[in-house]
């Protein structure tokens, strides 16, 4: 699988991908050099000072540029379409410069660690796509997700950051748990899920570096790690649930809840 992940990546067959390029006699100055690659020299320069660029040939007072930095600047543009940060860029450059790093492997790694893990984008909706998606047209909905942050008027459209995270609320909605406190507890589980995901991000750099952990196979080990995951948090925050409720049925405080619930009715 992960050959056939790198047979059509764009940047699998790039130079660097392979053996790196030779020039025996670099000749374009930085300026040259910055007129066929449509990189201005101040930012030839500010690459080369990150280790993103390898350094010219200086001949005389002159410095000399070749093929090699031609079809560098391209990777790094490239990568930086990507997302990744120029500091990150030039660390992996020095890596694959020294031999350590495999640029197609790399690419290997990055392009599964890129897939999305939830099914589940921001869109923007027309009003009447968005009362399609909510279910139902009462007054005062549009109001009430606008004020809950669970949608987000753009002048004559909406946009649904998550819609199953709408389609979530207007199912609690529909038993009496209103936007703000659907809301309230979204912003608990993200927080707390926030700062788990980044010890267990933490961890597993560290047991990579340490050799305890290999991510060659990388194809295999981020499937998995997908589909465990998500199920691991799944069954946790069940069983974490059904031991504060019956701590909260134990404690009595259910029935005092209820008694409270029945005497604002009356």
């Amino acid at each position: 699988m992960m050959s056939s992940i790198l047979a059509h990546h764009p940047l699998a067959h790039h130079p660097l991908a392979m053996a790196p390029p030779t020039d025996d006699a670099p000749g374009l100055t930085i300026d040259e050099l910055a007129a066929q690659s449509r990189v201005p020299s101040r930012t030839i320069r500010f690459y080369q000072s990150r280790g993103a660029l390898m350094a010219p040939e200086i001949r005389g007072r002159v410095a000399y540029y070749g093929t090699p930095h031609l079809e560098r600047l391209k990777l790094i543009a490239q990568l930086q379409d990507r997302g990744l940060r120029i500091d990150a860029i030039g660390d992996l450059m020095k890596r694959i410069d020294r031999g350590e790093v495999d640029l197609a492997e790399w690419l290997g790694v990055e392009e599964q660690m890129q897939t999305p893990w939830a099914a589940d984008r921001a869109r923007t909706v027309s009003e009447t796509e968005l009362y399609e998606l909510a279910g139902t047209r009462r007054p005062g909905l549009l109001a009430d997700l606008q004020r809950a942050e669970i949608v987000e008027r753009k002048g004559d459209v909406y946009l649904v950051a998550s819609p199953t995270l709408l389609a979530i609320a207007m199912k609690l909605e529909g038993v009496g748990i209103d936007f703000s406190t659907a809301a309230a507890a979204s912003a608990i589980l993200r927080k707390h899920l926030s700062r788990a995901v980044a010890e267990l991000v933490e961890l597993f750099v560290d047991r990579v570096e340490d050799g305890q952990v290999s991510i060659a196979q990388s194809g295999t080990l981020f499937e998995t790690f997908r589909s465990v995951g998500v199920d691991s948090v799944r069954i946790l925050f069940a069983r974490e649930m059904e031991n504060a409720l019956r701590k909260l049925l134990a404690s009595g405080k259910l029935a005092s809840i209820s008694a409270k619930a029945s005497r604002k009715k009356r």
